[in-house]
């Protein structure tokens, strides 16, 4: 019987390195003879990148329940299509954001109540969490810099100073709450220096679990 592979997520503030660091822990998981499957949230799926391009980019207000909801039926496809399968093949499932970041941009960020995340969560998602979540954490100056130099911001990066901030502190509430899962990386320096910090901490948190 195939044993199960591990699901591990990483979140952190648009402009944190977070997607950079995705990759490079993929590629050094691999090094090392484990399967991986890399996706990310919203998308992953036909469906789910379709629901992403209209969260990102669409240029009519949208109500925050809206959002989530949006948010919910892209993971919904995800999860049912893309993580768990692989899971149940002993793939590692590495994540480009998942629950934590409903919680802290569409809970802390929007102001849609913990009660209306969980009660979607139980429905889409009533047992999958991550085994690792690596939170990648840069202050609010070296983010927004960072995503100074993209060029054209989407609906996420275009909003305030206030909203950001709402979103860092709501991952660190979580990092804090859950200390066994989630591990917070300092994000800011070169990208080898990120990196190795990654590899360093992900090692780490892969042998706790064993």
């Amino acid at each position: 019987m195939t044993e199960p592979g591990r699901f591990i997520s990483f979140e952190g503030i648009d402009g944190s390195g977070k997607t950079t660091c995705v990759e490079s822990a993929a590629r050094w998981l691999q090094q090392r003879g484990i399967r991986v499957t890399l996706t990310r949230e919203p998308g992953g799926t036909p469906v789910g990148e379709a629901i992403r391009a209209i969260l990102l980019n669409t240029p009519h207000p949208m109500l925050p329940e809206t959002e989530t909801m949006l948010m919910f039926a892209a993971r919904h496809e995800h999860v049912h299509r893309v993580i768990l399968p692989a899971l149940n093949t002993g793939a590692w499932v590495l994540c480009d954001r998942f629950i934590d970041a409903t919680l802290a941009y569409q809970g802390a960020g929007r102001g849609v109540s913990a009660e209306r995340i969980a009660s979607l969560m139980r429905w889409v998602h009533p047992t999958l969490k991550p085994d690792i979540t690596l939170l990648m954490h840069v202050n609010l100056d070296v983010a927004a810099a960072r995503i100074g130099g993209r060029g054209e911001r989407d609906r996420f990066e275009a909003e305030a100073d206030s909203f950001h901030r709402r979103v860092s502190d709501a991952y660190l509430r979580i990092a804090a709450t859950e200390p066994h899962r989630v591990h917070r990386i300092d994000g800011s320096g070169t990208p080898e220096a990120v990196r190795l910090r990654v590899e360093s901490t992900l090692a780490s948190a892969i042998a706790g679990l064993t």
